[in-house]
C-alpha cells in the first residue's frame, strides 16, 4: 500500500500551490500550516534545495470525528500535502493517503472515515 497519492502537473510551482489550495478548499479542507522546506534548509543548514512546501490540510468536521474514535489520532493530523518544483516548469503535488495513515492506528473504527477523507483528497488532486 502506498502512503501517498500524487500527480505531476504542467503548472509552475507557485500556480500549483494556488490550485491545490483552492481545490482542497472546495472539498472542505483549509490549510493550517505551511512549511517552506527550501527556505528552512537554507536557513538552518545552508543547503540549497528546490522549491518544496509542506501544507498541513485539515477539515475540522473530519478531525473532530476522528478524535472521537481515537484520541491519539491527532499525531497523524493534519493531512500533509506537498508541492514541489520539477524540471521543465512542472510541479508535483502529493498528498498523504489517509487510509495508510489510519491503518497505523490498528483501529478499524477509523477505516470508513479514512475512506471518505481519501476520496475527497483524491478528488481535489484530480481536479488540479
Amino acid at each position: 500500500m502506498s502512503y501517498y497519492m500524487s500527480k505531476l502537473v504542467d503548472y509552475p510551482y507557485e500556480e500549483a500551490l494556488v490550485k491545490i489550495t483552492e481545490e482542497l478548499k472546495e472539498v472542505g479542507f483549509g490549510i493550517l500550516t505551511e512549511i517552506d522546506v527550501k527556505e528552512t534548509l537554507k536557513k538552518k543548514i545552508d543547503v540549497d534545495f528546490r522549491k518544496y512546501k509542506i501544507l498541513g490540510a485539515c477539515n475540522p468536521n473530519f478531525a473532530h470525528q476522528a478524535l472521537q474514535i481515537e484520541d491519539k489520532v491527532g499525531t497523524l493530523m493534519p493531512c500533509s500535502v506537498i508541492v514541489q518544483e520539477k524540471e521543465g516548469g512542472k510541479s508535483e503535488i502529493a498528498i498523504m493517503d489517509p487510509l495508510a495513515a489510519m491503518a497505523a492506528t490498528g483501529n478499524e473504527g477509523l477505516r470508513g472515515f479514512a475512506e471518505e477523507v481519501t476520496k475527497l483528497l483524491n478528488n481535489a488532486l484530480e481536479k488540479v
